[in-house]
């Protein structure tokens, strides 16, 4: 979950793109400063990712294991969104099904929704839009507007008083 809270175990991701699974074992090493092995080759504190393909218009899955307690999870996804030049979306702090957070290659993080098909392979993202609170997403789920991960205005739009 993207909050500042951080918690050893499982970061679930996925990025826009076909990325190759090395590159990204590479760019999450360099943003943890650590060891990043396959699951079939554990290496002491060394922190495993899976990476796989699915369709949709974010078809690299990425699953680290053994993630570390002592960094936030969104700060090492905007670091590898960064790495890799790739948009990423890891889960937010709602309870909303169809709200991540989306980590952009400038380092940006903001709230979007995305529809999900399942399949066999795996869940496939797509239709990635900015969580704006008028969204028709923000009412199929509890949380956009307590999120840390606020709506966003929509450009045009002043404020409400």
């Amino acid at each position: 979950m993207a909050d500042t809270d951080p918690t050893d175990g499982l970061w679930n991701w996925c990025a826009a793109g076909t990325l190759d699974a090395a590159l990204v074992r590479d760019a999450v090493s360099g943003a943890l400063q650590r060891p990043v092995m396959t699951l079939d080759a554990p290496v002491g504190d060394a922190v495993l990712c899976d990476v796989w393909h699915v369709g949709g218009d974010f078809p690299t899955l990425i699953d680290c294991y053994m993630a570390p307690g002592d960094v936030a999870e969104a700060t090492i996804a905007s670091a590898v969104a960064v790495r890799l030049g790739a948009d990423l979306l890891l889960p937010d702090d709602t309870l909303n099904p169809t709200r991540y957070v989306r980590a952009e290659p400038d380092g940006t993080l903001r709230p979007v929704h995305v529809e999900e098909t399942e399949t066999d392979d795996g869940t496939e993202r797509s239709h990635v839009r900015v969580c704006t609170g008028s969204d028709p997403a923000c009412a199929a789920g509890p949380g956009c507007s307590r999120s840390r991960w606020k709506p966003e205005r929509p450009p045009g739009r002043p404020a409400a008083a």
